[in-house]
This record gives C-alpha cells, sequence and structure tokens, in this order.
C-alpha cells in the first residue's frame, strides 16, 4: 500500500490551505506522517486518492449511519437539487424534519435549524442565559463542544491531540463565565453550584466522543439531573454525537434523564451540513422572532440539507438497526480485546452502541484524567497498522469510532484481521 498521490496533495495543500487541511485532526498531528487525502467512498467502504480500500470506521466523524451514498438519500437529494440549492426562505422540508425531531424528544416541543454542531452549542448557550438571567456555564473537562470562544477550555479532543489547554486568540473575558467540572464526578458540580448563584446551565456529552467514549455511571448521570433541577439550573445535553446513534432519539433518554435543552447535528442533516437546538415550548419562548434572543442564519434549514436528514432519520426509523449495531459493536469490542491479549498489549474498549474506541491503558477509562494516560505512541502505530491493513481510522486515540448499517460479516473479518496485525506491530514495538 502506498500514499504517493496523498503526499502529492498534501505537499501542494500547504500553499494556500492552513496545514493543508480544514480542520486541525485531519492533519494526522497526534499519530504522524501525512494527512490521507480521500476520493470517494460507498456504503462501508472509503478509498483515498491511491485507491487505496478501507473500511470506514469514521463515517464523517459521525453522519454517515447509513454508509456512504445511500440510494434512498441519493434520490432524495436529486429530487430537492431540481428545485434549488438555496433559497433564504422557508420550505415545507424544514417543518417535515422538525416534526420528525422533535418526536423523538421527549419534552422537546419545537426546534431550530442550524449549520453545525458549534452554532447549535453557542445558540443553546445564548437561549440558557436568555431563558435564566444568569451568565455562568458549567462544562466538563474533556467533553468537546465545538470551537466557540467559551467553551475552548477542556475541550478534549482536537485540543488534547496537539496537547493545547485552550487556543490563542480566546481573550480571558470570554471564559471568565465558564466553570470546569469533572466527568464522572458530582461532587464537582455541586461545589461550583454552592460557590455560585449565577450559573445559567450545565452542558455535557450525555455520552462523551471526544475524549473517547465515555459513559456516565447511573449515580452520576442521574445526580446530575437531580442536581440541576434543585437549584434551577438547566442541563443542556450535546447529543451532535449521540444522537439518533444508539436510539430513535438521544442517549439521554436511553440514560433516564430528560435535558432542557438538546444540541443535534451530524446525523440530522445525513452528511451535511446541520446542527440544531431545541426545548420546551417555554424556553423556546425566547428565541426571535417569539422572544428577544437573537439568533440567525441565511443556510439555516438549507432545502438539501433538510432532505438529506429526512431521508436518512426515515431510513433509520425503518431499518430500526439499533439491535444490530448493538450485537456489531460488541464484535468488534471482542475482536480489539482478544487482539491485544493475543499479543501482550494492554487495552481497555469503551462503547456506546454504535460508538466505540479502544484506549492503550490498563483498568478503566470514565474521565479525562484517565483518558490522558493512555499509550498514544502505541495508539500511533495501532493507527497505521490498521490503515495499511484496510480500516480507515479517526487520527487520534481520542476520537469515537462509529459504524454504520452498511457494515457485513466480510467487513469485520477485514478488521480482525488488521487487528491481529495491528496489536502484532504494537507488541513488536514496546
Amino acid at each position: 500500500m502506498n500514499f504517493n498521490q496523498s503526499n502529492k496533495l498534501y505537499k501542494r495543500g500547504l500553499t494556500h490551505l492552513v496545514g493543508a487541511v480544514n480542520s486541525p485532526v485531519r492533519a494526522f498531528a497526534s499519530v504522524g506522517g501525512s494527512p490521507l487525502f480521500i476520493d470517494k467512498a460507498k456504503g462501508p467502504h472509503i478509498k483515498d486518492v491511491d485507491g487505496n480500500r478501507y473500511v470506514d470506521l469514521v463515517l464523517s466523524y459521525g453522519p454517515m449511519i447509513l454508509g456512504h451514498r445511500p440510494k434512498i438519500v441519493e434520490k432524495a437529494v436529486g429530487k430537492a437539487l431540481k428545485k434549488g440549492t438555496s433559497f433564504g426562505a422557508s420550505t415545507a422540508a424544514e417543518i417535515q424534519l422538525a416534526k420528525i425531531v422533535c418526536d423523538a424528544f421527549p419534552g422537546m416541543d419545537k426546534v431550530r435549524f442550524v449549520n453545525s454542531g458549534t452554532e447549535a452549542v453557542l445558540s443553546a448557550i445564548r437561549l440558557a442565559r436568555a431563558h435564566t438571567g444568569k451568565n455562568k456555564i458549567v462544562k466538563f473537562s474533556g467533553c468537546y463542544h465545538g470551537h466557540m470562544d467559551a467553551m475552548l477550555v477542556a475541550a478534549g479532543s482536537g485540543l488534547a491531540t496537539l496537547s493545547l489547554p485552550g487556543s490563542k486568540g480566546v481573550p480571558d473575558a470570554a471564559v471568565v463565565n465558564t466553570l470546569i467540572a469533572e466527568y464522572n464526578n458530582i461532587e464537582s458540580v455541586q461545589k461550583h453550584l454552592t460557590a455560585h448563584d449565577d450559573i445559567a446551565a450545565v452542558i455535557l456529552e450525555p455520552v462523551t466522543g471526544n475524549m473517547g467514549v465515555v459513559q456516565p455511571t447511573d449515580a452520576f448521570i442521574k445526580g446530575l439531573r437531580d442536581l440541576t433541577k434543585s437549584k434551577g439550573v438547566l442541563l443542556i445535553c450535546d447529543e451532535v454525537m449521540t444522537g439518533f446513534r444508539s436510539h430513535f432519539g438521544g442517549a439521554q433518554e436511553l440514560l433516564g434523564i430528560q435535558a432542557d435543552i438538546t444540541c443535534l447535528g451530524k446525523v440530522i442533516g445525513g452528511g451535511f451540513p446541520v446542527g440544531a437546538y431545541g426545548a420546551s415550548d417555554e424556553i423556546m419562548q425566547n428565541v426571535a422572532p417569539l422572544g428577544g434572543m437573537y439568533q440567525a442564519g441565511t443556510l439555516s434549514g438549507n432545502p438539501i440539507a433538510m432532505a438529506s436528514g429526512m431521508a436518512t432519520l426515515l431510513e433509520l426509523k425503518r431499518k430500526n438497526p439499533y439491535l444490530f449495531f448493538e450485537e456489531i459493536g460488541k464484535k468488534i469490542e471482542i475482536i480489539l480485546l482478544e487482539a491485544a491479549e493475543k499479543h501482550g498489549v494492554a487495552l481497555t474498549v469503551n462503547r456506546f452502541g454504535s460508538m466505540l474506541n479502544p484506549f492503550f491503558a490498563k483498568g478503566e477509562v470514565s474521565n479525562f484524567k484517565e483518558a490522558q494516560i493512555c499509550d498514544t505512541e502505541k495508539f500511533s502505530i495501532f493507527f497505521w497498522a490498521m490503515i495499511r491493513n484496510g480500516v480507515f481510522l479517526p487520527p487520534s486515540q481520542y476520537e469515537a469510532w462509529f459504524l454504520s448499517t452498511a457494515l457485513r460479516e466480510s467487513d469485520l473479518y477485514v478488521i480482525s484481521k488488521a487487528a491481529d496485525k495491528a496489536m502484532a506491530a504494537v507488541s513488536a514495538a514496546s
């Protein structure tokens, strides 16, 4: 397997693109080497510009839940394209997709579509402040909520990959109202809520995907919901990754809680740029044009994204693939653990439905501190060995892997063979 064309494109890209990429994780900074450039994809497979074919476990970081280019989505998008690509005006598709989304989330009466997960989060935080009249936000170390200034504090994922505690260009004033708690540690939240009476909301990924896949304990997530309610603090669940991934709706329902505001993205656009935030009528009444909280976007509710999202969600509802995801996710988990044991490699695998990832560490990983103990050098060796044996992974120890309904037993065979060779490479380098 060679990467000659990818290497050539990388060198060309350095001239007019920052680092030859448009998102930092694509630069392969944490795994070394030059980034791969992709040419095309179909079903569970993706091909780079050198013609190398991979089983895709990145899936554009989640939205390609039906696999690449599913016929039902291509048909819906083609039909929408014939009518136009953007109108800057309302369409029926927005209303139709809004009903599908709201029906899937108990307590969500209204939703506002935006263009990205970052946009959804910044709008949700503004909404929480507008509704409560308070300013402070509690977030958890290792949870990533987009690149807005106030959230670029202990944000995991790309920041952890690049060993940056925050970001240059973010003034102190932008984060003065952001308080940091530890995921799966209810006492760390209690401390903030006791010390401050001006907290508008607590925001979290109900199941994290940016410090790796980490689930909340039952005591933590339910305790968090009870605590925020008792203090009059809103709970924002960032389900940009988890929405519709392990349940037709949100992870919060599976975890036995109900957020006050929910942020969505990824899957609800079926591969097109989209985000959303939604809540009860009482809370959403604050949003313009009904209320005084202003938020707008020319491309929000784009007709192509709405068509793709609708086709994707309706197909998910029809297929109900969540038992399939549980079964195939468990098989991949076993493949990884058995390969690690065979070659004497310390490994922990965290999984939630159709999201999973391995940590090169002993013992459980339940928060960002434990995730940071992982051996990222071993992951780099593992990553490139998996790539060279036909499995496309996120180029970071801290990113979730995603599964699609297009995966087949033949793909699991490729993953199994690749994992065995990759763990052997990790062992040989130790």
